[in-house]
Order: structure tokens, then sequence, then C-alpha cells
């Protein structure tokens, strides 16, 4: 089965209101498409239907189309989501004017991309209040019908059938008996609302060129329109499915209808917030090698308890990196106290000693990963001696690519400290500390007694 997700919607009225409210409040939002206004949790509302229909066990592919208008918005979105940029089709629409309407958009998409399986068609851009629905039973219940799908529910209190798409639904068999578009009062006493997610036959696909050719004003080429042919007059085995939840936001709305719809769904899901998650990485030491994240190293490491960053996850409305006041300064007093600070506690970028250093760094992984290995060794036959001989080689083959300005007056002061006390030593990070191995006790106590006594 294939998903097709179609945002290609001019939302006229609720971007001129968002750009025009006075209040400041939606002033960033101005010029973003509906589908990537926040819904329900600060998530976008495009969002909440990728992560749905994201599922390769259940769709081969899915498509998103879009309009020449927004085009780029969808793409950095796409981008930013891991959805496949090459999967977007802009239907070539600028304004409201000459759009080409919901059946003209998913037929465009069949044909361009010759697709030849079932489809499903959904709204990207419209508001489910459910963010836990199960699409694997959309489709299983459209597997077990003889004909197309179309998911309504039940008209919420302030809603009017006059401004939806109305069903009359057999109870016993399922099947769709009548659908009316956007009805007069009086009209048909259903209340089930239909939306734009449907699934659709492959056999069926072709009724849409059928249904375009009779159709040559853009204004009649709404799904809506397609259904009351398809089902009234053509008599074509549709079935209903009921979902226990509401759609909002469909068409044309304002910025009321989206601050009143995006409230309403998020009070219901604040029933239950969910616990802090608090969590803690511990501090690595690195006894061989170099972890050389950006070289694809290798290293012999150990954790320690005494040190650790801690992250606590709190379930909020956006995304707030919150750092601690203390150990991540984001204000400082003047220029020479982040100066100071950033030198003390900061990380520091350098160049590397020769104008062909990439060929130096590649030829020191592959030294570190030949010492870690040797490391290994030495740790299982416990040859403690030769362990002492590697960590000084790891040094040096440090020292020689990063140079003595590199690693500070201070590094090779712990360093040379420790060496004179016959310790073996070398950084087991980026700095500010040293890790040794003195197989003399005597000579162990002499080296804590130095650092002692300079300040270390």
């Amino acid at each position: 089965m294939i998903c097709i997700l179609l945002v290609a919607g001019h939302g006229t009225v609720l971007e001129a209101q968002i750009k025009n409210d006075e209040t400041g409040l939606y002033s960033h939002l101005s010029g973003v498409p509906k589908a990537l206004l926040p819904g329900i949790g600060g998530k976008k509302i495009l969002d909440f239907w990728w992560e749905t229909v994201n599922m390769r066990q259940l769709f081969t592919a899915v498509y998103l189309v879009t309009n020449a208008d927004k085009y780029k918005h969808y793409e950095r979105w796409a981008t930013a989501s891991d959805f496949p940029v090459e999967n977007i089709i802009n239907d070539g629409s600028t304004t409201l004017e000459d759009r080409l309407g919901a059946v003209a958009d998913l037929e465009l998409v069949v044909r361009s991309r010759k697709l030849q399986d079932d489809i499903m068609v959904i709204a990207g851009d419209m508001l489910c209040a459910d963010q836990n629905f199960d699409i694997a039973q959309v489709i299983r219940f459209f597997r077990s019908k003889p004909g197309e799908l179309i998911i309504y529910y039940e008209l919420e209190e302030g809603e009017k059938s006059s401004s939806r798409g109305i069903v009359e639904v057999c109870h016993d068999s399922h099947r769709v008996t009548r659908f009316l578009e956007k009805p007069q009062e009086g009209q048909t006493a259903s209340q089930l609302a239909s939306v734009v997610f449907y699934c659709i036959q492959r056999d069926t696909l072709s009724y849409t060129s059928d249904f375009l050719s009779q159709q040559p004003q853009t204004v009649g080429r709404t799904f809506g329109q397609f259904w009351e042919w398809l089902i009234n007059e053509k008599q074509c085995h549709v079935f209903g499915m009921k979902v226990p939840t509401g759609f909002q936001l469909i068409g044309q709305v304002g910025l009321s209808d989206y601050t009143k719809w995006l409230a309403h769904y998020s009070t219901k899901q604040q029933g239950s917030p969910a616990k802090p998650i608090t969590c803690r990485s511990y501090a690595r030491v690195g006894l061989m090698g170099n972890p050389s994240d950006g070289f694809n190293g290798k290293t012999i490491a150990m954790t320690i308890a005494n040190f650790w960053a801690e992250v606590t996850l709190l379930e909020t409305q956006t995304l707030v990196l919150v750092p601690h006041p203390l150990n991540d300064p984001t204000e400082f007093g003047s220029l020479q106290d982040l100066f100071c600070i950033s030198r003390k506690e900061g990380c520091v970028c350098s160049q590397l000693t020769e104008p062909s250093g990439e060929l130096l760094v590649c030829d020191a992984m592959r030294r570190f990963a030949e010492l870690t290995d040797q490391a290994r060794t030495a740790f299982r036959d416990k040859d403690w001696r030769r362990l002492v001989q590697l960590m000084d080689q790891n040094f040096e083959l440090r020292r020689s690519v990063y140079t003595d300005d590199c690693l500070g007056p201070g590094n090779l002061k712990m360093v040379e400290l420790a060496r004179q006390f016959g310790s073996a030593v070398k950084l087991p990070g980026s700095g500010g500390a040293v890790v040794g191995l003195c197989l003399d006790q005597a000579r162990l106590v002499r080296v804590r007694c130095g650092g002692v006594s300079v300040g270390l």
C-alpha cells in the first residue's frame, strides 16, 4: 500500500489572520503553512501524520503533495524529518485561484509516479485529537471489505453538518449508502462527518480521471464531490469506519478556529502528564588509544562513578534546552570572564602541525588502533610492564600530532611530574587530567606527594 499526504491547499484565511494579528503572539508563524503549525503538545501537525504512517511494514512508499508557493517550506521540513525529499510532488499552483483541487492532486501523483497499488489518502494539515492513532487498524478494516474506505467520526459539540461531508452508513454492513457534501439543514439526520482520510483500491483509481473530465472547474474537484459522484451516482461499494476521535482545521479555517481546537485537544491530553526522566552519563577515562569520533578510532576506556553529566527530561509544549546555572554558563559579566572561564573549562580547537595534516591524522589513527590492540593483549596476559610502555607510546603519538602548544603547559606539567617518579602516563580525554600506571608502590606515594606540592 502507498500513502499520499495532501498539503497543497492555500490557507489564505489563516495565513492572513496570523500575519495581521495585532497581539503579536503568532508573528513567528507568519508565512508558515498550516500543516507545519504547532499542533498538540507543540508537535507540528504534519509531524504527527508522518510519524503515524512512517511504517515500512505497512507502506511501500509515502508521498507528499504540496504547491509551488510552499514547496521550500516542505523541502526543509523533509530534510529535518528524514522524509524522502524526492517523494515531494509540487503541483505547480501558487494561489488559491490557480489550485488544481484535491482530486487532481491525487491523480497527479498516481500518474506522474506511475503508481499501481492501493492508496491511502490523508490530509496532512488536519488536527487529530487522538495522538496515539492506530493506522494499522484502518488498513486491516480496509482489507476486510470489498470496496473503498472512508474514515468518519461523530460531529463534536459546536460543529455543523453544513461544514463537512456527511455520510449515511448501514449499521450492519458498514457500507456508505449516501454521501452529502456540506448538506443544508434538514437534508439528513446523520451526524457522521467524513474527513480527507480514505483508502482506495488500485482498480478504482481510474475513476479519478473520469471524474475530473466532468469537472472542468477547480471548485468542483473536491473529494466531497468525488464521493458524492462515486457513491450516489456510480453506486460503487464504499465502506465507512468510525473512529472515536475528532478531526479539525479542515479546509479554509481562521486563527480563532486554530487556537480554539488546539486548546481544546491539548486540554484533553493533559490528564496524565509524563513523569520526569533523569539520566546520567559517567565520565569516561581513556586508558589506551583514541576515541577519534571523527576518524573511526579505537579505544580502551572505563567510567568513574564520582563524575557525571546529568540530564532531566520534562514534558513541555516546546523543545527547550535549559543549561545548568553553574556548570553550563551562558551569561558572563564581561568578555574577560568569558575568556577566562572558557580557557579553564571549555574546549579548544587546534590546527595540526603540517599542511598535510589529514594524512598525519589518518596515520596516527591507525597507530592508535594498533596500540589499542596490543594493550588488549597486555590486559589479557596481565603484562603490566608492556602496558606501561604502550601508555607512554600512546601519549608521545598524540603529542606528535597535536604539538605541545595544543596540549598546553598544564597538561605537560602533569605528564612530566608523573614520569619524574617513574609512572607511565597519558591524557585520558581532551585534557585537564592524566591517567597513569605506576608499578612501584613507593614511587606511587612520591607521585601523590609531588602532585600536592605543586598544587595538582
